[in-house]
C-alpha cells in the first residue's frame, strides 16, 4: 500500500508537470511557429526557442512516466490493455519528439537566413512552411489523436476496477473521445487546430488530467479496490 501511495503522487506529479511544461513550450515557440517574421524572429529568440523544446522533452519524458508508474497496477485488471496504453503513450512522446527536431531544425533555418546578409528569400520560405507543417501535424497527431486513444484506455480500466471514483473515469471517457473527435475534425479541415471548437472539445480531457492529478496526490488509489486487484491470482 504504500509503493502504490507514492506510485499515485508520483503519477498526479508527473500529470501535472505534462500539461504545465506543453502550455509553456507552446507559448515559448510563438516567435518562431506564428507571424510572417518567423524566420526573422526565431534567431533573435533562439534560447526561447531552445528552452520551449526543453519544455517539451520534459513534457515527452513525463508522458512516458505516467504510464511506466500506472502499469503494474493497470496490468493487475487487463494486461493487454495496460501494455497497449504504455505503447500507445510511447507512441504520442516519439509523435511529440519529432514535432520538437523540426521546430530546431526550424530554428536552424532562421539563423542560416538571418546570417546569409542577402538571402534567396523564396527557397528558405518554402523549407520554413515545410517544417513548420510537420510541426503542426505532429502536434495534432501527439497530443490529440494518440492522446485521446491512451486516455480511453487508463480511464477504461480505472473505470472498471474503481482505481478512482468513477466521475473521473466518465470524464476522462468522454474527454478522450472528444479530443480524437477534435483530431480527426483537424484532419479532415472542418476546422483549423488551435481554434475555439478544437479547445472546447480539448477541454474536458485537461480537466481530466488535472482533476485524476489532484486526486492521486492527496487521496491515492481506492484501496479496497487496490487490494481487491493484489488479491487476483496473476
Amino acid at each position: 500500500m504504500n509503493s502504490a501511495k507514492k506510485a499515485s503522487k508520483a503519477v498526479g506529479i508527473l500529470f501535472i508537470l505534462a500539461a504545465v511544461s506543453s502550455v509553456a513550450g507552446l507559448l515559448l515557440y510563438d516567435p518562431i511557429l506564428n507571424g510572417p517574421d518567423y524566420l526573422t524572429n526565431g534567431a533573435e529568440h533562439a534560447n526561447r526557442v531552445i528552452l520551449g523544446a526543453l519544455m517539451e522533452l520534459i513534457l515527452v519524458a513525463s508522458a512516458v512516466g505516467t504510464s511506466i508508474t500506472m502499469f503494474p497496477y493497470l496490468r493487475r485488471y487487463n494486461e493487454s490493455i495496460a501494455l497497449g496504453h504504455v505503447c500507445f503513450r510511447f507512441l504520442e512522446a516519439v509523435i511529440i519528439t519529432v514535432g520538437v527536431v523540426s521546430v530546431l531544425t526550424l530554428l536552424t533555418l532562421s539563423q542560416s537566413f538571418a546570417a546569409a546578409g542577402a538571402p534567396e528569400t523564396a527557397s528558405y520560405q518554402a523549407s520554413g512552411t515545410l517544417l513548420k507543417a510537420v510541426h503542426d501535424w505532429t502536434f495534432m497527431l501527439g497530443p490529440n489523436f494518440m492522446l485521446g486513444i491512451n486516455t480511453m484506455m487508463y480511464s477504461y480500466i480505472f473505470y472498471k476496477t474503481r482505481l478512482v471514483p468513477r466521475f473521473i473515469s466518465i470524464l476522462g471517457m468522454t474527454g478522450a473521445a472528444l479530443v480524437f473527435s477534435a483530431a480527426l475534425f483537424e484532419m479532415f479541415g472542418v476546422f483549423p487546430q488551435l481554434s475555439v471548437w478544437g479547445a472546447i472539445l480539448s477541454l474536458p480531457v485537461a480537466a481530466n488530467e488535472m482533476t485524476l492529478a489532484v486526486w492521486l496526490i492527496v487521496k491515492g488509489f481506492n484501496k479496497s479496490a487496490l487490494a481487491s486487484l493484489f488479491a487476483k491470482k496473476q
